[in-house]
């Protein structure tokens, strides 16, 4: 069980979970495909009237699709950081800058949640 994040917590020791409200696929490139459905009463009007999908799928890159499925509840960001190096060399490079940003991102955007390992 995950305890309080503080503002002073090591962000790199911090175990990212996916919050499961969204389905998630690969393609044949084995890049993670995000999809959200739109079902809202606001989609649902937009959707009558604009003819617009049942549902938004985010395409990853390789660099996220990498981080994505390395998410797993157990693998804290040092770790996730750490595989990316290895996987893809100096491409991934400012490795923990760029993974910081991303997963405040996918945080941001209710994708996952942050958690602190007891001890």
């Amino acid at each position: 069980m995950g305890k309080k994040i503080k503002k002073d917590d090591n962000f790199l020791e911090l175990v990212p979970k996916k919050t499961g409200k969204y389905k998630w696929e690969t393609n044949e490139d084995g890049f993670v495909k995000i999809i959200i459905p739109r079902n809202g009463v606001l989609d649902k009007i937009v959707r009558f009237f604009f003819k617009t999908p049942k549902e938004m799928k985010i395409d990853l890159d390789e660099q996220g699709s990498i981080v994505w499925k390395l998410i797993d509840g157990k693998n804290n960001i040092e770790n996730i950081g750490s595989s990316l190096k290895d996987e893809l060399g100096k491409k991934a490079e400012p490795v923990y800058e760029r993974l910081g940003t991303y997963i405040n991102i996918l945080r941001n955007n209710d994708f996952i949640t942050l958690e602190k390992v007891s001890d």
